[in-house]
Order: C-alpha cells, then sequence, then structure tokens
C-alpha cells in the first residue's frame, strides 16, 4: 500500500493519502486558522477530533461541524474551512 504525505498552507494542513477497497480517502489534521480548497471529484468529510466549519463555494453561510459529523461537497466546486479552537482532524472520502 502506497502513502501520500500531501502539505498544505506552509504546513498548517497536512493529510496522508491512502486507498482501500479500491476508494481513495485522505486523513488529515488542520491548525487552528481559514483555509480555502478546490475539488474534482466529489468528496465527504468526516470530522474526527475536534470543531471545524465550512462554507461551500456559492453559499453565504458558515456551518459548524463538530468531531463525529460530516458534510459533502459536489465535484467541480470549492469550500472554506476553518479550525475552530486549535486542531481538528477530518477523514475526507472521495466519491
Amino acid at each position: 500500500m502506497m502513502l501520500k504525505h500531501s502539505v498544505y498552507f506552509d504546513g498548517a494542513v497536512q493529510s496522508v493519502g491512502f486507498e482501500r477497497l479500491g476508494r481513495r480517502a485522505t486523513v488529515g489534521v488542520i491548525a487552528a486558522g481559514e483555509y480555502h480548497f478546490g475539488t474534482d471529484g466529489a468528496e465527504h468529510m468526516t470530522v474526527v477530533s475536534g470543531t471545524l466549519r465550512a462554507r461551500l463555494d456559492g453559499t453565504a453561510d458558515w456551518v459548524h461541524y463538530p468531531a463525529g459529523t460530516c458534510f459533502e461537497i459536489p465535484p467541480s466546486s470549492g469550500f472554506d474551512v476553518e479550525a475552530l479552537g486549535g486542531p481538528a482532524a477530518y477523514l475526507c472520502e472521495f466519491l
């Protein structure tokens, strides 16, 4: 199994990518702060630890996601994400 380490925003967001049963996913940590990501395909984000707030491209409202909750990002779009109160961990599954 090949693992792929990715670093974004000068190290503030880091992830490890992997493939299991033919599906790609990443697990990672987001340092406190606000970041914007673009997507090619649809993504399913689960907050594993901490709290994230997210705003999908084209929407005005931020939504809070505590540990154990999830949200989906449509293909060919993007989203703003912010870790609140410290680092937050996530699982991103590519749909």
